[in-house]
């Protein structure tokens, strides 16, 4: 892995280099693992993706001998010394106003290179903090993600088709000083806050206001974290003894409106479950994963033979 501020310098020189070959080799020289993604897209064509990634100069040339014109990958995080603020413009969405909001709280200062992508948006890189994990996470109400431990980014010089037209990901600034480290956990509470625990009430009833605040944060999950969110909402119920038959009648319209299947929706609410209550007691409601998940795959009268 390159020192804390070589990143930069590295990914400066590989943007300007005469070929995406050269850019490749040249970062596996210096110390930043690279691996070969789909010419003008996004996907690897490794058989493990960004865990191929390798600084290994042999294996980096034949990989662009076979494919010149792959598009070059870097993992993130601790890998290589390197997180991703990924401001995403796409339709309605428009990453860029989220990212001026963070600017202004000061949550995104200290970013050593600025990278216009070729749909418009932008990726602001950041060191990685030595020691600690930080990963990958996406704000998809606010349009940005974050790219750090268990991600990969696409670097300059790449290339993408945007409306028949090939667009480089172009270097637009360089920060005064190295890259400085990034809290990206609390970038990620100032984008998109989870909702504040649930309260219970008397007898144990859970407030429906704390349901609906779950609900339509779930709602608002974007792909790649949908399942992790209705996981952690459905713990967040588990936790305050709603049982799961309440919990999916909450949470399963919520989830079907982030694009989970109803198969889906229900083994992802009963994980939480038996995570939430590991031993649970036998014939328990909601617990035992029995008659409460022969519930959920079962028609459901009221909708029309829709399951829940």
């Amino acid at each position: 892995m390159p020192a804390r501020a070589d990143f930069t310098r590295a990914l400066l020189r590989a943007s300007g280099a005469s070929t995406l070959a050269a850019s490749a080799r040249h970062l596996a020289q210096v110390g930043v693992p690279v691996f070969p993604c789909q010419p003008s897209g996004k996907r690897p064509l490794t058989t493990r993706g960004f865990h191929d990634a390798t600084t290994d100069i042999g294996r980096v040339e034949a990989w662009w001998s076979r494919t010149p014109e792959a598009n070059l990958g870097v993992p993130t995080g601790v890998v290589s010394g390197m997180v991703v603020v990924d401001v995403d413009v796409h339709g309605p969405v428009d990453g860029r106003q989220a990212f001026a909001r963070a600017e202004r709280a000061g949550l995104v200062d200290g970013w050593g290179l600025l990278v216009e992508t070729p749909t418009g948006g932008l990726h602001a890189y950041f060191a990685a903090t030595a020691g600690v994990e930080q990963r990958s996470w996406q704000a998809a109400r606010a349009g940005v993600d974050f790219r750090g431990d268990g991600g990969y980014i696409i670097v300059s010089p790449s290339v993408r088709i945007v409306g028949g037209v090939p667009i480089r990901y172009e270097v637009v600034n360089v920060g005064d000083q190295p890259a400085a480290a990034l809290d990206s956990r609390r970038l990620r509470d100032f984008l998109d806050p989870r909702p504040g625990p649930v309260v219970r009430q008397g007898r144990g009833l859970v407030r429906l206001a704390d349901m609906n605040r779950l609900a339509f944060w779930v709602a608002g999950r974007g792909e790649g974290e949908r399942n992790r969110g209705l996981f952690w909402a459905a713990c967040r119920l588990a936790e305050s003894d709603v049982s799961a038959s309440d919990a999916l009648d909450v949470l399963s319209a919520a989830a079907s409106q982030a694009g989970l299947g109803e198969r889906e929706i229900a083994t992802t609410v009963r994980s939480a479950y038996r995570i939430a209550h590991p031993a649970p007691e036998a014939g328990g409601p909601g617990l035992g994963g029995g008659a409460w998940f022969e519930r959920a795959n079962a028609p459901n009268p009221g909708m029309g033979g829709r399951r829940l």
